[in-house]
């Protein structure tokens, strides 16, 4: 009995796998959007709530900008934890540092305008003029070493 081929192609419609599946990977977004949604603010000190709130805000500005087009969450980031460490690191109690967050916060606000001017370029030049300074060999590195630096 031959052995089904598996389909490798791109998803484009998560309709067409059946509900079934769209279950399991919903299920699988979930854990990973409230994990980092949840986890980095009590990480970092940050307000649980106003991140959540923020992160829905967002979300749905992110969704009206793009007609709806894009299925995303926009949460917060593991990424920006080791630049919090740097700026404001715990206490030695395990608390947050209150007293630097705001600057740690003032760093974050920054990365956000480099994502706004990044995306004006991606706009204005195109994907592939963009990528030819970004190509998978420059940023995959990066976000391993990103994820090794987390793993401790």
């Amino acid at each position: 009995m031959a052995t089904p081929e598996k389909n490798t192609d791109a998803v484009y419609d998560a309709s067409t796998l059946g509900t079934p599946k769209m279950l399991v990977l919903g299920l699988q977004h979930l854990f990973a959007m409230f994990g980092a949604t949840v986890l980095v603010p009590a990480i970092t000190g940050l307000n649980v709530s106003t991140t959540l709130l923020f992160a829905g805000l967002g979300t749905l500005l992110f969704h009206l900008i793009t007609g709806g087009k894009v299925p995303a969450f926009l949460g917060s980031s593991f990424a920006f934890l080791g630049g919090y460490a740097a700026i404001a690191p715990m206490l030695e109690d395990g608390s947050p540092n209150l007293e630097m967050l705001p600057y740690a916060c003032f760093g974050v606000l920054c990365a956000g305008l480099m994502y706004v001017i990044l995306a004006a370029l991606f706009k204005a030049f195109g994907a592939s003029k963009v990528m030819r300074f970004f190509p998978p060999i420059v940023t995959g590195p990066i976000i391993i070493a990103i994820g090794l630096n987390l793993s401790s």
